[in-house]
């Protein structure tokens, strides 16, 4: 049978590589593993660590498609964050101008939780311990 042993980590595809890694780095805090520059794909590589351990790589292709609908579309529907409090989090995300939904509760786990969109509109949530 086959073992997984943990994710290794998230691949997301930028249309602004500038504005994607102070979202990533300034806001959310993520930090950096190493960033390389592929010239032969005009393109850059960013691996991002979450308290040490590597989450993120952040690409950037020029032009890359846009993302067909919002969180029900086919693919990946959101990247999820847990916090220890979701009110200081969505404060904080407030005031660094983010626009960031109402927190609402799980009706299955009673934990609460919200979401904000990245700089490419992709849904990230965050959810209480």
């Amino acid at each position: 049978m086959l073992q997984l042993n943990k994710i290794n980590h998230i691949a997301i595809i930028c249309s602004d590589y500038q504005k994607s890694k102070t979202f990533y780095t300034t806001i959310l805090g993520l930090t950096i593993i190493q960033e390389i520059y592929r010239e032969e794909r005009q393109s850059y590589k960013l691996d991002l660590a979450l308290n040490g351990d590597y989450v993120i790589e952040l690409f950037s292709f020029p032009n890359p498609p846009k993302r067909p609908s919002g969180p029900e579309a086919a693919g990946m529907r959101h990247l999820a964050f847990e916090v220890n409090d979701i009110q200081k989090t969505r404060d904080f995300l407030v005031y660094q101008s983010i626009t960031a939904e109402a927190i609402r509760i799980d009706e299955f786990t009673q934990k609460s939780f919200f979401f904000i969109a990245d700089p490419d509109n992709l849904p990230v949530e965050f959810y209480e311990k």
